[in-house]
């Protein structure tokens, strides 16, 4: 058996959820998991394996809830987190997002899959195409419907891509005009130290797709510059050997919604940093002060927006007074945290956050120094310059829309001073 028990706990320490395949397993083996969640230094800081004397705690932190899997045997555990995020995809595709209240809201529905994805705890049916033919998707003509002819959510045939080679899509699929869309998107993850050097950099990327193609298409995908791309984690529809051999994505896709490819790059040659932060703190007795400078850096000339940093002092600050050139600043005093609000940042404009700091206890200087955290993102730009060049549609004989957006955003951006 892979799991036998899955355990789906809020913030503040509440199972809001459980569901057993074999026997019931007793909700304090959850005591272990709060153990080390007293421990860690953040919610997503959790280790997600937890040893116990006589089971295995596999855990994943998402959208501000954890799903903690038991198992008893010993199992690969990245097999473990990766079907937990599966199921999380799989309820933001029937319920538009995946959170307490949506999954308390739709409770017998959420049994009713996790019926179907696991059987007696090893993973069966796990493509929302499959599922959507077994459980209907909630919805309200179709709940009245339902009510009306006292039908059950479960569907009474068996789902025609579960018989075929391709049992990602189903069959019969028809649109009235056919298009599908790409979204390229990449975060850039890096600490900078206060000499302005890049301790780490690295990039992680991935294509989420939307496909509304009727029939069964067969598609291409080839890039500019596809021998850049490293450490790639395919989707299953994609010919895996031909991308070793031609580095292009041969597919046929799914219907709907579903991530195509994820890569993660992390030579620091194709790691620019499309941003600066420049701090400095000079402490003397009981006081001190900063001035932090920030501004576009390698963006290719694209517009960086949504710009905001986070500064965390030590906990032995006091009072912080500050004056942000551009945009708007905010100090919440109990967590010692200053958000700078910056927005669409200007090329031709000067920011900067200046200010006096003081000391509690009238020390020289504060335990630690500041921490800095940057969030932005780019559109229709990619920091490692991946393109798509071209998409061909084969096996169908109509013409469909094709498009493709870019997008580079902040990951963990952290700037140490």
């Amino acid at each position: 058996m892979l799991i036998n028990s899955l355990f789906m706990i809020n913030e503040t320490g509440d199972i809001f959820m459980e569901k057993h395949w074999k026997s019931v397993i007793n909700r304090s083996i959850c005591d272990y998991f709060f153990e080390a969640q007293k421990k860690a230094t953040s919610l997503d800081d959790v280790p997600p394996v937890i040893a116990t004397p006589h089971y295995y705690l596999v855990s994943i932190y998402r959208n501000k809830m954890y799903l903690v899997s038991v198992i008893q045997s010993e199992v690969p555990p990245l097999f473990v987190i990766e079907f937990l995020h599966r199921i999380m995809d799989i309820f933001t595709d029937y319920f538009g997002e995946c959170n307490e209240v949506k999954i308390k809201e739709y409770y017998v529905i959420v049994y009713e899959l996790l019926e179907e994805v696991l059987d007696s705890g090893f993973p069966l049916a796990t493509e929302s195409n499959v599922l959507k033919e077994l459980i209907k998707p909630p919805g309200l003509i179709g709940s009245v419907v339902r009510a009306i002819k006292d039908e059950s959510q479960i569907g009474t045939k068996m789902p025609s891509g579960q018989l075929s080679n391709v049992p990602w899509r189903r069959s019969g699929v028809k649109y009235l005009n056919n298009e599908i869309y790409f979204d390229l998107i990449e975060e850039i993850s890096c600490i900078v130290d206060k000499q302005g050097t890049t301790v780490f950099s690295e990039i992680t990327g991935n294509i989420q797709a939307n496909s509304q193609l009727s029939g069964m298409p067969d598609l291409v995908m080839t890039f500019t510059n596809p021998r850049i791309i490293e450490d790639v984690s395919l989707h299953s529809c994609i010919r895996y050997r031909r991308w070793e051999a031609e580095r292009v994505l041969a597919f046929i896709p799914p219907d709907g919604q579903f991530c195509l490819l994820t890569y993660h790059l992390t030579s620091s040659s194709s790691c620019p940093l499309p941003i600066y932060v420049t701090p400095q703190f000079s402490f003397g007795t009981g006081s001190g002060r900063m001035d932090i400078r920030v501004g576009p850096k390698q963006t290719m000339g694209k517009t960086i927006e949504d710009v905001e940093l986070t500064i965390t002092f030590s906990k032995d600050v006091g009072s912080v007074n500050y004056s942000a050139s551009l945009g708007h600043a905010r100090y919440d005093p109990s967590e010692r945290i200053i958000t700078w609000k910056i927005g669409k940042m200007d090329p031709q404009k000067y920011y900067a956050l200046t200010g006096t700091v003081s000391v509690q206890g009238g020390s020289s200087a504060p335990e630690s120094y500041p921490s800095i955290d940057v969030k932005f993102k780019i559109p229709s730009f990619t920091a490692s310059g991946i393109k798509v060049s071209r998409l061909d549609i084969h096996n169908e004989k109509y013409k469909a829309f094709k498009g493709i957006k870019y997008m580079t955003k902040a990951g963990n951006y952290q700037i140490r001073s």
